[in-house]
This record gives structure tokens, sequence and C-alpha cells, in this order.
């Protein structure tokens, strides 16, 4: 499939999104009862409300649309704020179900009034993506130049490091401009966890999570703040989930795993990052970057959705956990369309029985 293609579907999913959470604001009322209907024989309307991640938004976008769809009288409505957003959002209990691609620490677990459950969608690239005129994808950096390229030791493109992998590319004398999140951010997560598994310097001076103290660089909102930031200044380098850069037509460049292997992002080397884990824990709180394996992308990461395993609103929890069904089979059929991986058949699998577990009134609201 190519990736022209899959940009176009990307921008038609977004403008189907909007649509859709148009239509959700001029909803009708809810009911608070199960299977109370409407009184005229009309399915009961639910309206679910999430937000968090950007990473995962084009194929949450794209799932909720299908899914209203399929069932008119479930409307979705997700908000692209962040990681750190959806965590906030969920424990605060402002939403019906957070998103994050950063698993949530012990401690901020604590915070939530109640038993909160990680549940895996699907697995995505973070790449590198840049503003070089006459440079496209495929240009091949280290981990030791990513590293120095966001510590601020490497300065420009022309940088020996730089071009002793690249020697048939015309790399400018021009300036680094360094671009990351501004906000709480899983792919940032993501993104400083792979940089303390390859840079011991990384990991002691600044450390993963969904904020960091950058060294260097400038700010930026969201994945989509991050794409406009490299896509309006030439010579700047940002890091994004790959199908922000496909769909805007910028290079991302190939990175050397830890077999010493240049590899493209893509749901094959995603999912190969997914194989080489061991061990998917119970609570799917896992980070899959630098693992082994020849065709292993090195900055990969699975993304969740954050659910409260007692639920307040046996209607609401029932759609919940109806939609997560859907996404879990017919869902997954489509994530290979904008370039993320499936969930492997066994995280499926363990994941359809944690749906199960959750309750209403101490009651499985699943059969």
């Amino acid at each position: 499939m190519g990736q022209l293609s899959a940009g176009k579907r990307l921008v038609m999913v977004l403008v189907l999104s909007a649509a859709l959470i148009t239509a959700g604001c001029a909803g009708g009322k809810e009911s608070a009862r199960p299977g109370s209907g409407t009184g005229t024989g009309e399915p009961q309307k639910v309206v679910l409300n999430g937000a968090g991640a950007s990473f995962p938004f084009p194929i949450y976008s794209l799932w909720f649309t299908e899914y209203n769809k399929l069932h008119p009288n479930i409307q979705i409505n997700y908000q692209s704020i962040g990681s750190g957003g959806g965590q906030k959002a969920i424990i605060e209990k402002t939403v019906d179900f957070g998103a994050s691609d950063a698993p949530m620490t012990d401690e901020r677990l604590k915070e939530a009034p109640g038993k909160l459950l990680h549940i895996p969608t699907v697995m995505g690239a973070v790449v590198l993506t840049y503003n070089l005129p006459g440079v496209g994808t495929g240009l091949r950096l280290t981990p030791e130049v990513i590293a120095g390229v966001y510590l601020g030791k490497i300065k420009k493109w022309n940088d020996p490091a730089m071009t002793r992998e690249n020697p048939g590319a015309k790399l400018p004398g021009k300036d680094i401009v360094v671009v990351h999140r501004s906000d709480g951010s899983g792919t940032t997560n993501i993104f400083t966890a792979y940089l303390s598994a390859v840079s011991p310097e990384w990991k002691s001076r600044v450390g993963s999570g969904t904020s960091v103290g950058w060294p260097t660089g400038v700010g930026a909102k969201g994945n989509e703040g991050v794409t406009t930031q490299v896509q309006q200044t030439e010579g700047a380098i940002g890091y994004v989930e790959l199908a922000y850069a496909v769909e805007n037509k910028l290079g991302y460049a190939l990175v050397k795993n830890r077999a010493g292997k240049f590899v493209e992002p893509s749901i094959d080397s995603v999912t190969a990052a997914a194989g080489a884990a061991q061990n998917i824990p119970e609570d799917y709180r896992i980070m899959i970057v630098d693992q082994p394996g020849d065709n292993a992308y090195p900055i990969s990461g699975f993304t969740w959705l954050l659910i409260y395993a007692q639920q307040s609103d046996l209607a609401k929890g029932r759609a919940l956990l109806e939609l997560l069904q859907w996404a879990l089979t017919d869902g997954e059929n489509m994530v290979s369309r904008l370039l993320y991986a499936p969930l492997p058949a066994n995280v499926q699998d363990m994941v359809q029985k944690t749906l199960k577990t959750v309750t209403y009134q101490g009651q499985p609201i699943l059969k």
C-alpha cells in the first residue's frame, strides 16, 4: 500500500472525525439506564467522551467514525490533547476514557479514585522527521547522532557524524533546529525512553518521561504541532508518529537498531519490535524500545486506553467495552491503512479476557 494513498486516507479520516464531533455535539439526550431505550423502540443513545494521546488520534478517529456508522446511537468524542492531559482527565473523571502512549506510574495510578486498567489498542513507530530540501526519506541516523542532536552537541546538518553514514546525501551546512513536544506527551515518553536506553549521557542528564528538561530546541504542542513546526522550518528535525510524517509528505529517517541494522519504520518493523519483547505483563505496562532483532525498529511503542475497572454508569460502561471488543477484532483490520501495527494475537486474547473483568456494582458487564 503506497504511502501517499495512506496520507490521503488520513486527511479523509480527520475530516470525518470533525464531522463526527459536530454530530456528537448536536446529539440528543443521553439515557442513564441501560437497555431502557427511548420508549419508542429506538436504541438508547450513549455519548462517550475521551481525551489524551495525539499519537493514535488518526486511527481512533477512523474507528470512532466507523463504529458510529454501525451503531448510530453510540457517539464518541475524542480530544487529542496529549497523554499527560489524558491521564489527568481520567483521574479527575472528566472523561469516560483516557488515552496515553505512556504507561501510568504506580504513583500516578494511586491518584485515581478507583482502579484503572491499561487497554492496549495498537502499536506504532515514533520517527525522526526533518525538513531538508533535496533530502527525502531515508536519511540514516545512528543512536549516537540522535542523542547528540537532542543534547545540543551536534549542531550542523553536515557534522561529520551525520555525513559519515550518509555519503550520498547533500547535507547542508545549516543549523539543526531541534523540535520537541511542549506538552505532556506519550510520544515524548517513547522517544526519551529510547534515548535513555541508547545513551548513558542522556539517561543521566535528562532521563525519560512525558515531560523532560530539554537541553535544546523549541517546543510544540501535540504530534500535530511538531509536524507543523518541522514543516514550516527549513533545517528542522522533530519526532512524531509515522502517519503524521507520511500525511504531510515529510522525510523521515532510518534508525540504526541494536543489531546494527538501519531499519525503516513500518508495520513489519514495529511488529518485530513487539515480538522481541518478552512476557507481556498482565497490566500491559511495557515499553518496547531498543529491542533486539535485525528487523526491529527501535523507537516503537504501544498505546493504551485508560478505563476504570469498576464503571459507575452501566450504559456507558457497556458501550465502552463493546466498542473495545469491536476495536480488537474488526478495528484491528483497519490499522494498517494508517501505518499502525495491530496487536499480536496473544495480546488481543489477553485483552478480551481483561474486558470481561470490568464490573458495574460488582457484576461483570460483559457476559
